[in-house]
């Protein structure tokens, strides 16, 4: 199992991934409010993403796994393409765009995702799919680690709103 794998499945542990993701959009609303537009120009630790970084980060994230979750639905022995959030995040300091406009973006798609996620069947839930830096995967794993994700990058936005 890969380190990012095993990272993010402790994050969620034993947590509704679906429960999870309801909440996520209402704590980075707050957390959003916490830090202002001066708390989104800083990071968690040197080198490290921006508040705005990583709202922007999970905006994009929210589009790009909810589109690989219907690929996988809809494709037999589909084959995911990886992401690289690092060289979609290069991009963000050129968008005319704030944290604001990134948490408008995910609040948007997430009750679409979740609404698919509901519907999901166990024969959905263990629908595999070929992850080309993890090996493979399942839907089930997809729902977790999105969940997970979310757990991260909240604890991050945590650590700089607690500065």
């Amino acid at each position: 199992m890969s380190e990012y794998r095993e990272r993010i499945l402790r994050t969620l542990g034993e947590r509704s991934p679906i429960e999870t993701m309801e909440a996520t959009v209402p704590r980075l609303e707050e957390l959003s409010r916490r830090l202002g537009p001066a708390g989104m120009k800083r990071s968690y630790g040197p080198g490290k993403w921006t508040a705005f970084q990583i709202l922007a980060h999970l905006a994009d994230a929210e589009m790009g796994v909810g589109v690989r979750l219907r690929q996988v639905l809809a494709e037999d022995d589909h084959k995911a393409q990886a992401f690289d959030p690092d060289r979609w995040a290069s991009r963000y300091p050129d968008l005319k765009a704030d944290g604001a406009a990134a948490l408008r973006a995910l609040a948007a798609v997430r009750p679409w995702n979740l609404a698919l996620i509901r519907t999901l069947t166990p024969k959905d839930l263990a629908r595999p799919f070929y992850h080309p830096e993890r090996g493979m995967e399942s839907v089930d794993l997809i729902v977790k680690l999105w969940a997970g994700h979310d757990l991260n990058h909240l604890a991050q936005l945590e650590q700089i709103a607690g500065r």
